[in-house]
């Protein structure tokens, strides 16, 4: 018998092509994470941060590696991610305290009917069975 020898095809380090270039392909060109990407680019829901209104991508359209960043407290680079280019220079003026941030990002979930909340897992069952 003549076994064949594996080969490891993983790829060592990721390279990610700049988001303009990815709008200048033709659609049919486009991957599917491109053409997602593009697709989540011109989704934004309004909330407001400091009396100023911004356009925010909504929660459920955030990458993980956003909501990881959040989570680590990166909300410059999560807000680059998700805030609107064109309101970004306005959020970085208004240089928002933590309780600001994070009034702002629920405000964000409510106004696209979202939870930022953990799931709740199912519910216990009504029946209660009898052991015998």
């Amino acid at each position: 018998m003549t076994s064949s020898p594996r080969t490891s095809t993983r790829k060592t380090s990721t390279v990610r092509p700049a988001r303009e270039t990815a709008v200048d392909l033709p659609e049919e060109e486009l991957d599917a994470a491109a053409a997602q990407e593009l697709e989540a680019e011109g989704h934004y829901i309004t909330a407001e941060l400091d009396g100023e209104d911004l356009r925010i991508v909504p929660p459920g359209a955030w990458r993980p590696s956003w909501q990881t960043a959040l989570a680590r407290g990166e909300f410059a680079f999560f807000a680059e991610q998700v805030i609107h280019p064109d309101d970004l220079d306005v959020y970085f003026d208004i240089d928002p305290t933590n309780d600001q941030f994070e009034a702002f990002v629920a405000e964000a979930a409510r106004r696209s009917g979202e939870s930022l909340g953990k799931s709740r897992g199912p519910a216990a069952s009504s029946r209660r069975t009898r052991r015998r």
